[in-house]
C-alpha cells in the first residue's frame, strides 16, 4: 500500500518550517510559495494530492488519536510553565504562571491541557474524561489526587519527599 503522506519532492527542512509557519497562518498556498521561494505546484499540488491537504489529513488524524481513552498505566503530573523566576516563590505559589495538567500513557501518547488552576475541581473531570476506569494512575502527592480510588482508578503515589521519581514499569 502506497503511504498517501510521502511528499516526492525534495524540500529541505528550513523551507519545510517556512511552510510549516505560513500554513498555520493561514496563508494560501501560491502566497506559501512565493513566501519561500517553492514551485506553486510542490506547495499546491504534490502528485494527486496537495501538501495543504495531507498536512490537514494528518492534523485529523492526530486529533482522533488524542481523543482516545487512555487505559492501562497512566502518568499524571501538573506543572506551572511562564517567565523566570527572579524572587519569590516557585511551584504552585509563584505569580504569572500557567499552571498545565498532562496525562502519559506509558510507552504511547501524551496529552496536555492548560487549566485555570491546579485544583480537584479542574484535574478530576480531565483524568475522568481521559483516563478509562481500572486503569493505573501514578501520581505525586499532590491532594488534587486525592478520591481517585473512589472514582475505579488504581491509585499509586510516587513520594518526591522520599527521594522516589518513578515506580512500577519504567521502560
Amino acid at each position: 500500500m502506497k503511504n498517501k503522506y510521502r511528499i516526492k519532492s525534495r524540500i529541505s527542512e528550513k523551507k519545510f518550517r517556512q511552510f510549516l509557519l505560513y500554513f498555520s497562518a493561514y496563508l494560501p498556498a501560491l502566497t506559501t510559495a512565493k513566501l519561500t521561494a517553492l514551485n506553486y505546484r510542490t506547495v499546491h499540488d504534490i502528485s494527486v494530492h496537495d501538501i495543504y491537504t495531507l498536512v490537514r489529513d494528518r492534523i485529523v488524524a492526530m486529533t482522533l488519536e488524542e481523543s482516545r481513552p487512555m487505559l492501562g498505566e497512566v502518568e499524571v503530573d501538573e506543572s506551572y510553565f511562564g517567565a523566570r523566576r527572579v524572587r519569590g516563590k516557585r511551584g504552585r505559589g509563584a505569580s504569572g504562571k500557567t499552571p498545565v495538567v498532562g496525562l502519559h500513557k506509558r510507552g504511547e501518547c501524551v496529552y496536555l491541557s492548560v487549566v485555570a488552576n491546579c485544583s480537584k475541581q479542574e484535574l478530576m473531570p480531565i483524568i475522568k474524561g481521559r483516563v478509562l476506569e481500572g486503569s493505573d494512575v501514578y501520581t505525586d502527592g499532590w491532594k488534587a489526587y486525592d478520591g481517585l480510588v473512589s472514582q475505579g482508578y488504581k491509585h499509586h503515589r510516587i513520594h518526591h519527599h522520599k527521594n522516589e521519581f518513578a515506580r512500577g514499569k519504567t521502560t
